[in-house]
Parts: C-alpha cells; structure tokens; sequence
C-alpha cells in the first residue's frame, strides 16, 4: 500500500501566499535554465503543514524530463539531518550537546581536541575545516574512528568560526555509531526519516535500486561531477553532504521541525529539542569560510538582523534557520510565517552565481507571504 505523503496539498490563497509571485519566482527559475545555468530544478513551498508549490523544471538527465519523482544531491542540506540525530539522542539522555566530544568518542581527545563540545562541533568552531576523510573509510566503521580520532587541530576550537564542510559530521557519524552501535544511516532513516513517512523521498545513503531516479550533479561545464556520480558515493550517505530528497521531502521536514518536531501527527522531535537548536550560537562573529556572519545554530544557520546573509534570502524574519547544499540548493523554515522552502538543482555552480541567485529566490518566495 502507498503511504500518502505528509503534507496534503492546498492551493497558495489557502495559504496566505500570492499566486502570482510564486509564478514570478517559478519564471525565474525557468530563466536560470534558459540561460544554462542549470539543467534542471525541483521547488517546493509549504505552510502549516500543507503542500502550497511543488514544481519540477527542466531535465534531471540528458533528455530525461525532471519530475515529482526525481531525487536530487542534497549536498550540505544533510547537515541539518545528521545534526537532528544528535539532538535526539541529547533528549533521549544519551549524550549532552555540552559535553565533549571525547566522552562519547574516546580516542578523539587527541592531537588537543579533549575539550571540543558537540556545541562547538556543530558551529563551525572545532578547528579542523579542511580535514577529510577517504573513501576506504566510507564503509568501515573502524576506519572511520581511527581517521576522524586522528583529525588535526589547525587553530584552537572555539577560537574561529569557519565552516567545516564535512569532517564535523564525519565525527557526528561516528558518534552516533558509539553510543547507539548503529550505524548513521540506519539510525536517520529509522528515527526520523521514516516516522515522518518520507521513506520514498529521502535518503542518506541511497540504495542502488533508487538510482534511476537520480539527477545527474553537474560541474558549470556540463560535465558529471564525481565522485559524486558514483554509486558507491550515494550509497555512503556522506553526513555532511551526500544525502539525496525531493524539495517536497525536505520542506515536509522543515514543516516538522517548525512544527515543533511533529508533523502530521508524528513526533521525531520534543519542542524544546528544536528551540535548543535553532538558537544563535555565534552572534554576528564573521564565519571567515563565508565572509560574513551565519548566526550558527546547532545545524541551521540563522537569517539574525546583520544587513546581509547568504541563502534564506535578504527579507527574510530574522528567526529563519535553514542551511544550503554547495552551489546548487537551498532549504529553510520560517518560524514566524509558518513557511518552509526547498530549492534543489543539478548543478553546482560558482559561489559568485549560488550567493545571489539564492538571496533573489529566497527573497521572492518571502515576499509572496501575504497574510
């Protein structure tokens, strides 16, 4: 039997969002691809629960037609379901996010890293952005401690905020592993994924037999991005970036976490659990990877009052949080509107392209609340 998606669907008026500027928004998009920017695009927009947008564009392949259907690289969004991971394991008593690191990963301590604190981990603040780990680790639990224990300071934890772009959450991986003896990827689909019903739509780690969904991730000169391409890639649920969704799936789950961590009558999530972790954690201290300040949380970022900031658009009420996936997508929820938006596409495009084409969607998709 087919579970119905979460978010029944409603028209834009129900919602207190103008029809119009939606389609100003959706033509935008459809310029984007026009001028080649990207081939193809998902959008989706939700209110209260309900489905107002969900709109494909372009193609997901070489002359296959993007569709409801179509699963797109996540990128960095993933960072906010892996981090949702630890906040439930925090209310759940089996670890706190103001404990170290090391009490939960023993052998991390090393090299300085005794004091780094999930808090820390989570903001940006644990002093080993350009860390990495290899593929042969990707599959091997043993390997996998072993490296992210090995991870070099490069300037004091705390000291900087700078956006580490996937060892943070190689570590949060290797975490849940230790303290619940599950792997990440099973442990995300079997506590949040699937008690939000969103089985079919997101995955970390993305079996083989869903790979024909996929769209293609593009470099700016059309040519397939690997490893990204690889199967091996996709099924190795990277935390900090390798999950793969639909927009409407990751809207529906921004509705649960502006929900208070239910939707549709499925909790994954206490409301404190969320409040604790969409608060501003960095102030308006710069993140020096960005540019400017990101007002992290433990997970999201936040919109704050600073004139600018990159994704959750210009406009937008200073409590929204959400976070992007590099060059290509963006996700975020508004607490004080009720609206959640998700915008995926197949190509990771220059920084100097994603920054404003992002602040211009985002921007235009505030604009059209209404009421």
């Amino acid at each position: 039997m087919t579970v119905p998606f979460p978010l029944p669907d409603a028209s834009p008026a129900e919602l207190g969002l103008d029809p119009g500027r939606l389609e100003a928004l959706c033509a935008r998009i459809e310029a984007d691809i026009a001028a080649e920017h990207h081939s193809g695009a998902q959008l989706a927009i939700a209110r209260h629960g309900r489905l107002a947008l969900h709109r494909s564009f372009g193609e997901a392949r070489p002359g296959v037609k993007a569709t409801a259907e179509t699963l797109w690289l996540l990128y960095s969004n993933t960072k906010v379901l892996t981090a949702a991971a630890l906040w439930l394991l925090a209310e759940r008593g089996a670890l706190r996010l103001s404990d170290t690191v090391a009490e939960h990963l023993p052998g991390f301590e090393t090299g300085g890293k005794g004091a780094i604190t999930f808090i820390e981990l989570l903001t940006h603040q644990a002093g080993f952005p350009s860390a990495e780990v290899p593929a042969e680790a990707w599959e091997d639990p043993a390997k996998l401690r072993e490296v992210v224990c090995d991870f070099s300071l490069e300037w004091a934890p705390g000291s900087l905020v700078r956006y580490h772009p996937a060892a943070a959450h190689w570590v949060a991986a290797a975490v849940i592993r230790a303290v619940t003896g599950e792997d990440h990827r099973a442990f995300l689909r079997r506590n949040i994924i699937e008690p939000l019903r969103l089985e079919r739509e997101l995955f970390v780690g993305l079996p083989e037999a869903e790979a024909p969904r996929v769209a293609d991730m593009r470099d700016v000169d059309g040519s397939v991005r690997m490893p990204e391409g690889s199967q091996a890639h996709r099924a190795a649920g990277i935390p900090g970036g390798g999950g793969y969704g639909t927009a409407r799936a990751m809207a529906a789950f921004y509705q649960a976490l502006l929900g208070g961590g239910a939707l549709a009558g499925r909790r994954i999530l206490s409301p404190r659990s969320v409040e604790y972790a969409v608060r501003n954690y960095t102030g308006d201290r710069p993140d020096e990877y960005n540019g400017m300040p990101m007002h992290r949380g433990l997970g999201p970022h936040l919109r704050g009052t600073t004139p600018a900031i990159r994704g959750l658009g210009a406009i937008a009420h200073p409590s929204t949080f959400g976070h992007g996936g590099v060059g290509s997508s963006y996700c975020w929820g508004d607490p004080a509107s009720g609206v959640s938006f998700a915008f995926l596409s197949n190509t990771r495009q220059s920084e100097e392209f994603h920054g404003p084409r992002m602040d211009t969607l985002s921007t235009m998709a505030h604009a059209a609340i209404i009421s």
